[in-house]
């Protein structure tokens, strides 16, 4: 077993990076693809990753792994490399289950993907479709993942290179979003971090209700400014920015609309980003008090477009591993270009992205 001073040594030479991964149903599948290519290179310590929605339950998931690990192994370096094999595990077991639900539900009455439910969303809410607010993937996500044990050793896993994990939701009342990470992260947060208003009633936390995260932090940014050291952000996007067709139909209106929607707190943070770093390029601001981001962006709506935004509710087996082999792919490409980019320099252009 190697001593200590060195495992620790090994872990603060390897590039931190913190993710911040997007919500947009079943095609979160392509970000598991992503994480496990970054997880199997292994060269990694993960500081922070904020999730919304499906990007919420990759993140809690590939958190669990490494807390698992750290549970497991005193050894900094022993409990790293076991905590990206977890996290793997992990993710694998909880998609795999995604895809089992979707297998069983695809063309059943009662699939979200259906034309007849989506129909019966105009006119009634989920408290009279769904009154028992009954959704499978409360049980499968908290039979893969051990919240407790995510609170109970966060700072061991941290130590692995585990990362620290914020979740948003919206708060119904307010409008506003909000960040649950730490002791509040529960399997409640991230469900109302994925509760589309249309298909499932609010999330009840602490008196207060909850939406999807998607209309206030898509996924949101300002936890991994503020509450990491890290300065390298890789955004792994699932809902593309441009849409080159203009959409004519009710249902290609309200998609497109959806994809605005979802995507305009992240522009706005991206903005900031930027005038920030300017500002900071042109010495009007205190490089003590203020980080200078450097971005970095794995575009998954390039790769999803083909599918159609409507493919966000279809989750069956065959589906979710196709989209997982395109996020494997487009993360050992990331990884490829952009690996000694990590520290140095930002790979988008932020002022020509938003």
């Amino acid at each position: 077993m190697p001593e200590p001073t060195a495992s620790l040594s090994h872990l603060s030479s390897l590039p931190r990076l913190n993710l911040a991964l997007q919500g947009g149903g079943s095609h979160g599948a392509l970000t598991w693809g992503v994480l496990d290519a970054l997880l199997e290179d292994g060269q990694w310590q993960f500081d922070g990753v904020s999730g919304t929605s499906a990007g919420a339950m990759n993140a809690v998931a590939m958190a669990h792994g490494f807390a698992k690990a750290a549970q497991e192994h005193k050894d900094p370096h022993e409990a790293h490399l076991a905590g990206c094999v977890q996290a793997r595990e992990t993710l694998t077991r909880l998609w795999e289950g995604v895809g089992t639900l979707g297998s069983l539900m695809w063309g059943s009455p009662l699939s979200a993907a259906n034309p007849m439910m989506g129909l019966m969303r105009q006119w009634l809410s989920p408290y009279q479709t769904n009154p028992l607010d009954i959704n499978p993937l409360r049980r499968l996500l908290e039979r893969e993942v051990d919240f407790d044990l995510l609170c109970t050793v966060r700072r061991a896993s941290a130590a692995a290179g585990g990362p620290k994990v914020f979740v948003c939701a919206t708060n119904v009342r307010t409008g506003r979003g909000e960040i649950f990470s730490g002791p509040r992260l529960s399997a409640d947060a991230v469900m109302a971090s994925a509760c589309l208003p249309a298909l499932f009633k609010a999330v009840e936390i602490d008196g207060e209700h909850y939406w999807d995260g998607g209309y206030s932090g898509n996924p949101a940014l300002h936890p991994l400014i503020y509450q990491t050291e890290t300065s390298d952000i890789l955004l792994v996007q699932i809902n593309p920015i441009e849409h080159l067709d203009l959409p004519h139909s009710g249902q290609e209106i309200m998609e497109r609309m959806n994809e605005v929607t979802f995507n305009a707190s992240l522009l706005a943070e991206l903005r900031a980003i930027e005038f920030v770093r300017r500002l900071l390029a042109e010495g009007k601001l205190d490089a003590r008090r203020y980080k200078s981001v450097r971005m970095h962006r794995i575009d998954g709506g390039a790769v999803l477009a083909p599918f159609g935004a409507d493919s966000k509710a279809r989750a069956d087996m065959a589906f979710v591993r196709k989209l997982f082999a395109l996020g494997r792919t487009a993360g050992q490409e990331w990884l490829y270009a952009h690996r000694k980019d990590v520290g140095v320099r930002p790979t988008i252009n932020i002022a020509e992205n938003t």
